[in-house]
């Protein structure tokens, strides 16, 4: 019997990048795992089974320097990987272990072996259950079990871990070995950070020695406990459990702050713990995760920023076409002046446009142009404006300053204090707050949306615009994320109320980066009386796929269509919800719609709602931001996934407790609704 051991590793481990060629005392950890293995007197040879790509060059050549052979095979099925190398190799048994390993035992490998030789089964390790550290694992089988498993094996799952389905079916017969008492809650295995912490701990208590055994670690644990503290946190086998987003959205939040660039897209917000968190592509209202998993979204696509659905292929040929023939030069791109024609002939009342990329900058070149304008640095808001300095300073004087304003109990840490009452909040449709506050402080700006869930009462916009006019203010709609929802451009339009300047962004590159300013000449013109200027609001691809977008919007009358979804949607919640004796509030522009469960237990019901479409292909919470590619029958069978979860709601409701339901944390609140 030729044994075979097949060493798993590569240099693209998605939680630890490069962690197999990492040095431990100036050794690379693979070399060390290969030291410990060899010493196993029942392997006949070792193999490092990588993968292909040509990231693990630096992998295949060192480990070939050290003596050992190499086979590379599929990046992603690794089972086949295994076949084709125990194939090569000719092994009529083969060893599985993995490259996050170091501290293998010999010994124990030679055990595991020797009791498959015994005979009478396909397959024997040391996890069926695990008694052993976590780090110790080991499997043998025979090469005509692994051969049967890489022929009928059709699951991903499958097919990434090698022996799942020689683990579970009643074709193989299958052998364990234990040890006296149980140690599988000891961690020994290297899948972060602290892992390695904690693994290089070790080998530095023995230096120079790296044949201390496995029960040898053991007294040291209960010795030294303080070197094992590091990696405590974390569960056993919890990367066969974490999908590839997932293990880079912990990853991510090592090296971010945070662990992105937008509170709205983080894992939290959603389903901690279980939500993809990152895509490897998105086309129309589809996403697919870094596993290759797809999913509808409906959810908040891309937060609001492709109405036209992803990957329009107008707006994506017209970006190809501005990449074809340069982004970036020393000269200017002339689409920024077709565009800014375009927003004025849509927006009559309006002169000039000024651009950048985001919302915040366009928001604070908005509040800056309009300070210069009128000589006066105090600003009246109602609504949500981005993150910068100049809105913050409202909590300066009174954390809960922007309570109403969709960021409750968010501190001003880093705003400067000479900030303090610069910023001066006001509820939407309470006209008598803003005029208290005009005839208070010496105002300069009026910056509010339009509306954000319920429209205007007795005549708001127009109370609010005359007062502007006859104090002098200069008046600002954010119609960064209502923009060209429900009208082709601002909502102001549908009210028949013109502002001094609005700000536009989200919706109008349907993707790609683009954000517009336009106003009036004579408070634009202030521009220049101030420094406002970066170099890539120069670039060429966020015009260039705006121009496109808008003709497609113009063309399509898109915003009719996802008003109409959206009322469709909001409609049909409403449905579900009495069907269900569920009640709810419904809030939200049409094509920005949601709903929260009026509960004590509404964050739980999210994310269990979250969880169990996920489960279904879907991105959903109880928010919906309609594109042009939610059509009816993507939309009737989002509701045939969504009505078993209303009934699990309503079981709760009647005393089931919703954390049973629960498979992790609930989701954090994010931003509230403003009324």
């Amino acid at each position: 019997m030729k044994v075979v051991a097949l060493l798993q590793a590569r240099m693209g481990s998605v939680r630890l990048p490069n962690k197999v060629m990492r040095k431990m005392g100036g050794i690379p950890m693979i070399e060390l795992m290969l030291g410990r293995l060899s010493k196993a007197k029942l392997i006949d040879e070792i193999v490092l089974a990588t993968s292909d790509d040509p990231k693990n060059l630096p992998l295949d050549e060192h480990v070939r320097s050290l003596g050992y052979e190499v086979f590379s095979g599929s990046e992603t099925d690794v089972l086949d990987r295994f076949y084709q190398a125990a194939r090569h190799y000719k092994a009529d048994a083969v060893i599985r272990v993995t490259g996050d390993c170091p501290l293998i035992d010999p010994h124990l490998v030679d055990e595991v072996i020797a009791e498959y030789q015994k005979g009478g089964v396909d397959y024997v390790s040391n996890t069926l259950p695990p008694t052993f550290p976590d780090g110790l694992d080991v499997e043998i089988f025979s090469f005509d079990a692994l051969e049967r498993t890489a022929q009928t094996a059709t699951k991903p799952n499958e097919r990434e871990h090698v022996t799942p389905l020689i683990r579970s079916s009643s074709l193989f017969k299958r052998g364990n070995f234990a040890h006296t008492f149980d140690c599988s809650a000891e961690r020994w295995t290297v899948d972060e950070p602290a892992d390695f912490e904690v693994v290089e701990a070790v080998f530095n208590y023995f230096h120079p020695r790296t044949d201390f055994s496995w029960t040898e670690i053991l007294e040291l644990r209960q010795k030294e406990d303080n070197l094992f503290k590091a990696n405590e946190h974390i569960q056993r086998n919890e990367g066969s459990e974490l999908g590839a987003g997932q293990k880079l959205w912990k990853r991510a939040k090592q090296v971010i702050p945070g662990g992105n660039m937008l509170l709205s897209k983080r894992a939290e917000m959603f389903l901690p713990d279980q939500w993809p968190a990152y895509f490897s592509k998105a086309k129309g209202c589809k996403v697919w995760d870094l596993d290759g998993k797809e999913y509808i979204d409906m959810c908040i696509m891309g937060i609001g920023t492709n109405t036209l659905g992803y990957g329009h292929p107008e707006v994506d040929e017209a970006v190809r076409a501005t990449v074809n023939a340069g982004n970036m030069s020393t000269f200017n791109c002339p689409e920024e002046v077709y565009l800014a024609e375009k927003l004025i002939e849509i927006h009559p009342w309006a002169d000039m446009v000024r651009f950048a990329r985001s919302g915040g900058e366009a928001n604070a070149i908005a509040i800056r142009i309009a300070r210069a304008a009128t000589g006066k640095s105090k600003v009246a808001v109602c609504g949500y404006h981005g993150w910068h300095d100049w809105y913050l300073a409202a909590n300066l004087a009174d954390e809960g300053g922007l309570a109403g304003h969709l960021l409750p109990g968010l501190e001003p840490n880093g705003v400067p204090q000479g900030l303090h009452g610069t910023v001066l909040p006001f509820n939407y449709n309470r006209f008598d707050e803003l005029q208290a506050l005009v005839n208070e402080h010496d105002i300069g700006v009026i910056k509010m949306e339009v509306c954000r869930n319920e429209g205007p009462k007795d005549n708001f916009l127009t109370k609010v615009r005359d007062l502007a006019t006859a104090k002098g203010i200069v008046l600002i709609f954010d119609e960064c994320s209502s923009g060209f929802r429900q009208s082709f451009g601002g909502l102001h339009k549908i009210y028949g109320v013109e502002p001094d300047m609005a700000m536009f962004g989200k919706t109008l590159g349907n993707g790609y980066a683009i954000t517009s300013v336009i106003g009036k000449r004579a408070v634009m013109e202030a521009a220049q009386t101030t420094f406002i200027s970066s170099t890539f609001w120069t670039e060429r691809i966020g015009p260039s796929a705006a121009l496109k977008t808008l003709e497609v919007m113009e063309r399509t009358r898109s915003w009719e269509m996802i008003t109409a979804t959206g009322l469709d949607v909001k409609r049909r919640w409403a449905e579900l919800a009495q069907a269900s004796g569920i009640e709810i509030d419904l809030w939200g522009l049409p094509a920005l719609a949601g709903f929260t469960i009026k509960s004590e237990n509404a964050l739980a019901y999210k994310t269990l709602i979250t969880q169990e479409m996920l489960a279904k292909g879907y991105l959903a919470s109880n928010i919906f931001y309609a594109c042009t590619d939610h059509n009816e029958a993507v939309v009737d069978a989002y509701f045939d996934a969504l009505r078993p979860v209303f009934s699990l709601i309503r079981e709760c409701e009647d005393g089931r407790p919703v954390d049973s339901l629960l498979k992790g944390p609930v989701c954090h609140a994010g931003f509230k609704r403003l009324n």
